[in-house]
């Protein structure tokens, strides 16, 4: 390569750099944060979250959902126009990854607001050319807010005394003292012994296992070191995107069954851990993806 070529490409590389700073420092994250925790009292509603649809096998939306997801769009357009809207309560065809698009659930862990478990959260997730620049998860029943923000680290605020905390993943590399999330797939009862035989496999393998009902909130208690791993099949972009900047930002690894990195626009299964503890799963333990759809094909023959 000449000096030429090699100077050429290092100034492509710093434009580059520089464009995608641009993209995360244009969005305002306190703005967003606002945003997010002002959604508290429609999350809160409870008599909304005994309105009850029925979308399908053990998936449930209520009005909270709905109102929720609304408020947030109608917000979000404000600050953004320019930005596309993603959401689970909503047809996503139009969606373009290659721009900007915000990655929504308005509730994840319906069944636990239905139940009044306060397992759930909100999830708000920016981004940009299928990479994740801003990632907020909410939890409106602890005041719990977890955000991060791409090449600024992760973070938990407590908002009931104000205190901000930067996170880190554990540093836990022993599958004996790991404290393991796990995701049922609740959508999905022909893969059960499947699920259930992999998870007794690791059971057995690791201190404990827990299991919350959102896939945002385990997420961020993997951010947050309060768990080695957490694992699930088939989560859509809504369930995954704010959490994996989160892990990724507390110092963590996220990938598929399969060991690769996540296209953030796909429904895949999902492995968010601190670093060893994942690997050793995908290694050892987890099936590829491919498994599932066979899966999926009998049960639809």
């Amino acid at each position: 390569m000449g000096s030429f070529q090699l100077v050429t490409d290092i100034l492509h590389y710093k434009k580059d750099i520089k464009k995608k700073e641009k993209n995360v420092e244009q969005y305002d994250v306190n703005k967003l944060k606002e945003i997010v925790i002002n959604a508290k009292p429609l999350f809160l509603n409870k008599e909304e979250s005994s309105h009850i649809k029925v979308k399908g096998a053990a998936n449930f939306v209520t009005e909270v959902d709905t109102h929720v997801q609304s408020y947030m769009q109608e917000h979000l357009k404000v600050l953004y126009p320019q930005v596309q809207f993603m959401s689970e309560e909503k047809s996503n065809d139009e969606i373009d990854f290659s721009k900007a698009v915000w990655i929504l659930d308005p509730v994840d862990g319906t069944t636990n607001l239905i139940h009044d478990f306060h397992g759930s959260s909100l999830s708000l997730g920016l981004a940009v050319n299928r990479q994740v620049i801003i990632g907020i998860v909410y939890n409106p029943d602890t005041d719990e807010l977890f955000w991060a923000k791409k090449g600024e680290g992760a973070y938990l605020e407590t908002l009931h005394d104000g205190k901000v905390t930067k996170l880190s993943v554990s540093e836990i590399d022993e599958m004996g003292e790991a404290l393991v999330g796990m995701g049922s797939s609740p959508y999905k009862k022909h893969w059960a012994k499947l699920i259930f035989e992999i998870n007794a496999k690791i059971f057995e393998e690791v201190a404990d296992f827990r299991r919350i009902g959102s896939a945002a909130i385990e997420m961020a208690y993997v951010a947050a070191g309060r768990m080695e791993v957490f694992y699930e099949a088939e989560l859509n972009p809504w369930d995954y995107a704010a959490g994996k900047l989160l892990i990724e930002e507390a110092g963590g690894l996220v990938t598929t069954y399969d060991g690769e990195v996540p296209d953030i626009s796909k429904k895949l299964s999902i492995v968010a851990s601190n670093g060893p503890i994942g690997k050793i799963l995908v290694e050892k333990y987890l099936p590829a993806e491919e498994e599932f759809t066979k899966i999926g094909s009998q049960a639809g023959a």
